[in-house]
């Protein structure tokens, strides 16, 4: 419940109604103040000037000022903080602290996030100063100053927010979302069918076929739109079997992702050549795609010293074979039939895959972030900014970190240190382009596809304007007619 601690789109999720940041995304994805009363970008890039508003509070009743803004600057760039976040607050020359409304940063040369480093929530000074911030009761119990408010947590079942009401923008409409917690999809789905649930992701075969006729029409609301995330294969490169990139190479070009589209999304997804949005800015159109050909895959196999050399149809190499096991989180069906379709394809290439599915909690924690994995299937959200040194650079590939694949490239390292230091979009779009170029030649990742979102709310919730950022970016001005609401919560 502490969001620099946790790298879980389901932690962040939550914490986005209970925290507020200085800054944030419109639904246009234009920055806006928020927390922040106006912001100033001078000296070229290289100081941020930001005057903070004077009616933010804490639920507890304190003063949100620039001094909280500026414990959790501290917070971060502290050695002792296991946040992999930290690297957007070490680019930092200089914070000051003008008043006690109004803080400064200034940093060596231009730095292209310098904005996007404020949309990162504050933490309460006068809750954690001095304490550990890993054992601090708010890990559990999180306390902030956004439209809704911790009520309670019952773990492995439910976590309830409450609206508040003294939210600086006005007390949300609807007075409680409760996040019930359903490992299984299927099972997730007989909920909202029976009534239970409100709103939920479809998978796609749900949203074809199984959300269609009379007891649906009108009763519920459906959305697509291409997601602001892509799926992947992901490979631990300290393994030697994925040490050589002519094998990376061989096994996408072994995966038919327009086959996973169709077999595990139905269609409703695109296929992605990195780990950007097809369709903006920053995507390299010029990049031309590996093919789909197990021929050309089994003959860069074998330049990689990959032969079968015993007749058992696995490929081997100095007597070892080459097998490995895939791991992904339980209770993903998309992500486990991306596991077995890809299982398939790799065999007929000589290349022996295993499947492991792990309870997401553990998954992270001894798994992901312990580098204990062959390979992974996983999903990244998309960033609206395009530097992705958080993911990418070396200097991220240690336990914990976000460089999960211990990726490492002094080429691509320099290429996103030149992204971020530039407000420059023609030259941001050069850098970035070649960020993909190296991706797409060194294949870390088999980047697989970017499906589409397909969220369904009950029709008896009012307020939803879809917009580029998604549809829940005003959920606090979401509402109920009196005579549909189910659940009556008292004031």
């Amino acid at each position: 419940m502490i969001p620099i601690l946790t790298s879980d789109a389901g932690s962040h999720d939550i914490a986005s109604y209970i925290y507020v940041a200085p800054l944030r995304y419109n639904k246009n994805l234009e920055i806006e103040t928020w927390a922040a009363e106006r912001y100033e970008v001078l000296d070229e890039g290289k100081r941020i000037r930001i005057v903070m508003r004077k009616d933010v509070k804490w639920e507890d009743g304190e003063p949100l000022t620039a001094r909280d803004v500026e414990f959790t600057y501290k917070l971060m760039v502290d050695p002792k903080t296991p946040t992999p976040y930290a690297d957007d607050y070490l680019q930092i020359k200089q914070f000051t602290l003008v008043d006690d409304y109004t803080f400064e940063v200034e940093y060596e040369k231009p730095f292209a996030r310098s904005l996007i480093t404020w949309m990162h929530d504050i933490l309460p000074r006068h809750l954690l100063e001095g304490k550990d911030v890993v054992s601090s009761p708010l890990t559990a119990k999180p306390v902030g100053a956004g439209p809704y408010r911790f009520k309670e947590w019952e773990r492995g079942s439910k976590l309830v927010l409450e609206a508040s009401d003294t939210y600086f923008m006005g007390k949300p409409y609807i007075s409680e979302i409760v996040y019930r917690v359903i490992p299984d999809l299927s099972t997730m789905f007989l909920e909202l069918k029976a009534g239970k649930l409100d709103m939920m992701s479809l998978t796609p075969q749900q949203y074809l076929f199984q959300t269609r006729g009379p007891e649906w029409d009108g009763k519920y609301n459906k959305f697509r739109y291409l997601a602001f995330g892509y799926g992947y294969l992901g490979y631990n490169l300290e393994k030697p079997m994925f040490k050589d990139k002519k094998v990376r190479q061989a096994l996408t070009m072994a995966i038919d992702r327009q086959g996973l589209i169709k077999g595990v999304l139905l269609g409703q997804g695109e296929p992605t050549i990195g780990p950007y949005k097809p369709g903006t800015w920053v995507y390299n159109q010029s990049i031309q795609d590996y093919p789909y050909d197990p021929v050309k895959a089994r003959e860069l196999l074998a330049e990689a010293g990959w032969k079968d050399t015993n007749g058992d149809g696995i490929l081997d190499n100095d007597g070892q074979p080459f097998e490995f096991t895939i791991l992904t989180n339980q209770g993903n069906e998309q992500r486990i039939k991306t596991a077995t379709i890809i299982q398939s394809m790799l065999k007929d290439v000589g290349v022996s895959v295993k499947i492991r599915t792990v309870e997401w909690a553990a998954f992270l924690k001894e798994f992901v972030d312990k580098g204990r994995f062959d390979a992974l299937i996983l999903g990244w959200n998309i960033l609206q900014d395009p530097d992705i040194a958080q993911v990418w650079h070396s200097s991220q590939a240690f336990p914990g970190g976000l460089n999960h694949g211990k990726y490492r490239n002094p080429e691509l390292d320099a290429l996103l240190e030149q992204g971020r230091t530039t407000l420059d979009r023609e030259a941001r779009k050069l850098a970035y382009d070649g960020v993909q170029r190296i991706l797409h030649e060194d294949q870390p990742y088999s980047f697989l596809y970017v499906p589409y979102s397909l969220p369904i709310i009950h029709g008896r919730i009012k307020g939803i304007e879809p917009a580029p950022a998604g549809i829940t970016h005003n959920i606090d001005r979401w509402w109920i007619p009196k005579d549909e609401r189910l659940y009556e919560v008292a004031n």
